[in-house]
């Protein structure tokens, strides 16, 4: 049986161990919800002040330029494209994840006038099907969403299909969408395809351009560590860049904005993406946030965090056997993302004595309790002492007291 010892002779070994020094996390915590809000890079307060203090105190406006404020979501964009297989030019960094999916649903209907379908799971995470629901309601046509159960997706593409709006990682089980099949099926069929990789990004080794991906989206502050509402990004094939009309017509993604000509006209490639300002703090922190991606092996990323969710799963089905828990992930590790989650009927209040033990994952309804390995700042030991709590909170009953039971407005 694996034991403490063995999981840090992992460490000793793991050529990611020193990323987690430029992590600025709570002493006392072992911190497995970074696939909801990744933590503080040690980097990102001293770059927020410089971006308050000297440029906006100092400079003023004059920062647009002398900074070059203006330039911020394609140089973000850009290094984001690095850890998504896509080329400079081909991401932006703008909006939320919402609005990028509304932008990016509606370009993509436009370019299959004559299909009325798009296809996404049932299980898919609430924003994108709302979107997509919102969109049919507010254009006023005849469009469905069809939405499929499970994560069979290729018998629902056909050729009435205009798009298929997918979660590479699902962001309950953790499943791992095949995005070359996918992709390649929806194409042969003359579909269009939208992922969102606000679950992989980050953890994966994602290749949008092997794959010959459509269009994508995703936010910042899961994996990529920018920060709670940091701004969220979107890819468009460059193939495809010059034929898309996004319906968000603002300013900033005019070919001129400061000609402040009448009518709109479109930016050439991405830079039509854009809609409104940018928010500069925020973009701030989130390109300080992406230098710990610098030089990084995504094919190691993704190594040690599949070493992390498999030794979790064996430890967690060997020392608590006997208290409930089944595998809401997929067991094949090529299918799994980087998390972890478990089915139990008392998942609530089991996740907040955890928390309250310093062991910090999530709940989702209706029974999970899901847990993220970020390989860049936990440990095979903090495996270890993860299962060690749960453990321990699971055989003395700990989890079942009053104030754990208490559902509070984030799970």
């Amino acid at each position: 049986m694996t034991s403490r010892d063995d999981m840090a002779a992992l460490d000793r070994d793991d050529p990611l161990a020193l990323a987690r020094e430029q992590f600025d996390l709570p002493e006392g915590v072992i911190y497995l919800d970074g696939n909801s809000l990744g933590p503080l890079p040690r980097n990102v307060p001293a770059r927020l002040a410089e971006v308050v203090n000297t440029e906006w105190r100092g400079d003023l406006i004059k920062s647009w330029n002398v900074h070059g404020w203006m330039d911020l979501p394609l140089k973000v964009g850009d290094r984001i494209a690095a850890l998504i297989g896509a080329g400079p030019g081909e991401v932006l960094a703008a909006d939320s994840t919402s609005v990028n999916l509304f932008k990016l649903m509606a370009a993509a209907l436009e370019l299959r006038p004559g299909r009325k379908v798009i296809v996404s799971q049932r299980g898919n995470f609430p924003t994108d099907n709302y979107l997509a629901e919102g969109l049919i309601r507010f254009a006023g046509t005849d469009h469905e969403l069809r939405l499929v159960d499970g994560d069979d997706i290729l018998g629902a593409i056909d050729d009435s299909v205009a798009l298929v709006s997918l979660t590479q990682v699902d962001y309950r089980s953790g499943h791992v969408q095949d995005m070359a099949a996918v992709t390649a099926a929806a194409h042969k069929a003359g579909a269009l395809v939208l992922w969102d990789l606000s679950h992989s990004a980050g953890a994966l080794a994602v290749d949008l351009n092997g794959a010959e991906v459509d269009f994508a989206v995703g936010c910042s502050y899961k994996y990529l560590n920018g920060g709670p509402g940091a701004p969220a990004y979107l890819f468009v094939s460059r193939d495809l860049q010059d034929q898309v009309r996004q319906p968000l017509s603002g300013w900033l993604g005019h070919a001129a904005p400061f000609e402040f000509e009448a009518s709109y006209r479109p930016a050439p490639g991405i830079l039509r993406q854009q809609c409104g300002t940018p928010s500069i703090l925020a973009l701030s922190a989130l390109d300080a946030a992406l230098d710990v991606f610098d030089g990084l092996d995504m094919g190691l990323v993704r190594a040690k965090s599949l070493s992390l969710t498999e030794h979790f799963i064996q430890l967690v089905e060997q020392r608590c056997a006997d208290h409930g828990f089944a595998l809401a992930s997929p067991r094949n590790s090529e299918r799994r993302g980087s998390q972890v989650s478990w089915h139990h009927e008392m998942g609530y209040p089991i996740m907040q004595a955890l928390i309250a033990e310093g062991v910090i994952g999530d709940f989702r309804s209706p029974d999970i309790l899901r847990f993220g390995f970020a390989p860049l700042y936990l440990s095979h030991v903090d495996v270890w002492d993860a299962v060690t709590v749960i453990e321990g909170v699971m055989t003395s009953g700990r989890w079942d007291q009053p104030e754990f039971h208490q559902r509070a407005a984030v799970t």
